[in-house]
């Protein structure tokens, strides 16, 4: 089933993200490579597709995981949550409708 990973960011995660960027991607890229992400991207803290110093206000995933639990786990061992990026994540079953 698919699932929705929303994270908020905590204020100015701007260089947490920056340092840690690498390490999540890597594990997005797994996740893409096993064919089980749908999306995935940040939300600007603006209205622009470069934030500059303005960074960004959290993140959307959306990716196949066995269970909400599985899901669950897999938000919570991310290195954003590690790195003290996001103040909290929420994660809930996603049904796709479109496309």
């Amino acid at each position: 089933m698919l699932y929705s990973i929303v994270g908020t960011d905590v204020p100015d995660s701007l260089n947490k993200r920056q340092s840690t960027r690498p390490a999540h991607l890597a594990r997005l890229t797994l996740l893409n490579e096993a064919g089980r992400l749908v999306i995935a991207g940040p939300n600007p803290s603006i209205d622009a597709s470069d934030p500059g110093p303005a960074g960004f206000s959290g993140s959307l995933i959306i990716a196949e995981f066995p269970s909400l639990d599985e899901a669950q786990k897999w938000a919570n061992a991310d290195p954003y949550i590690t790195a003290g990026v996001y103040t909290n994540v929420i994660v809930k079953p996603f049904i796709q409708v479109l496309p």
